[in-house]
């Protein structure tokens, strides 16, 4: 569909929605440049004030695989217009409170009323154009690197169903609430040849836009990649969100799969995330590094020249 629109015309816009990047990028002047992005979602846990935190956590996530620091959000808002507005308000003070961790400012923003509950930010940050990280510059002979735990979606489900116990919603929660911020901070210097976020597509399906935009193969690791606690007996379980195989469907013509990857490795590989960590592609210097500065990363995988698939997963 989006093959259908024009690109934009003007030398100043650096990263567009030609690569499914994370983020679109306007070079204001030779030393800074808007990084912007809009991300929102429905409620993914019963707290409201969590949810508006998770939902501003989700929505800056962008702007850190980009390379950029976050400055200004403007929410967006769809709410009931008989609903609770105290319900509201927690949402948003929850959003608020996440957005000042970050040092971003909120100045404004834009409801409508609408039958389901919506929430989320634009987003702008600021990076020098020259340090623009990418999804499309994965290189051979690149390590590839994770710096979360997967299974927020299939967690989600499992929660919904009543099947979840507390103690891994916790620890799902806890992850969907942590900034990417730490992870970005301590790429400061590294030679970042590829950088995204894992989100909605899934491990697999970020992976495969990264392999595609850096005309390379991406090998992953299965048993390396890092999952949140009960995930793996939930998808066992059959807790699948309604998202999962639409990641299926997406990317699977361009995935291929060793003979030992068990059914419910492969769902959390598809399982849509929210706020979910960042895959980067570093040079194998640099890579150790990061895992010195960063310990909680996790090698996942290696970019390789581009084979019959553009994800190979081992």
């Amino acid at each position: 569909m989006l093959r259908r629109l024009p690109k934009a015309a003007n030398e100043n816009v650096l990263v567009d929605f030609a690569t499914s990047d994370d983020a679109g990028v306007y070079r204001l002047s030779p030393e800074c440049a808007l990084i912007q992005t809009v991300d929102f979602l429905t409620p993914i846990v019963d707290d409201p004030y969590c949810f508006g935190a998770i939902a501003a956590a989700n929505a800056l996530s962008d702007v850190y695989a980009m390379g950029g620091r976050p400055v200004t959000a403007l929410s967006i808002v769809a709410y009931p217009g008989k609903g609770d507005p105290g319900v509201l308000g927690q949402i948003l003070e929850g959003g608020a409170a996440k957005m000042a961790e970050a040092g971003c400012a909120v100045v404004g923003g834009h409801s409508i009323s609408d039958e389901g509950v919506k929430f989320g930010y634009a987003v702008t940050g600021v990076a020098h154009p020259d340090r623009i990280w990418r999804n499309s510059g994965a290189q051979p002979g690149d390590s590839l690197w994770f710096t979360k735990r997967i299974g927020t979606g299939i967690i989600s489900t499992a929660l919904k169903r009543g099947m979840a116990e507390l103690s891994y919603v916790a620890d799902c929660v806890d992850s969907m609430l942590t900034l990417n911020r730490q992870a970005a901070e301590a790429l400061e210097g590294l030679c970042v040849h590829g950088c995204t976020d894992i989100t909605g597509f899934g491990m697999l399906g970020h992976a495969r836009e990264m392999a595609l935009g850096s005309e390379a193969t991406i090998e992953i690791e299965a048993h390396r990649v890092p999952l949140l606690p009960g995930a793996l007996a939930y998808a066992r379980a059959g807790a699948k969100p309604g998202g999962l195989e639409n990641n299926r469907e997406f990317a699977s013509g361009d995935v291929a799969f060793g003979e030992a990857i068990a059914n419910e490795l492969e769902m959390l590989l598809y399982d849509p995330q929210t706020s979910g960590g960042l895959l980067i592609a570093l040079p194998e210097g640099d890579g150790r590094a990061f895992e010195k500065r960063f310990p909680r990363a996790v090698r996942v995988g290696r970019v390789v020249e581009r084979g019959e698939k553009a994800v190979q997963v081992i």
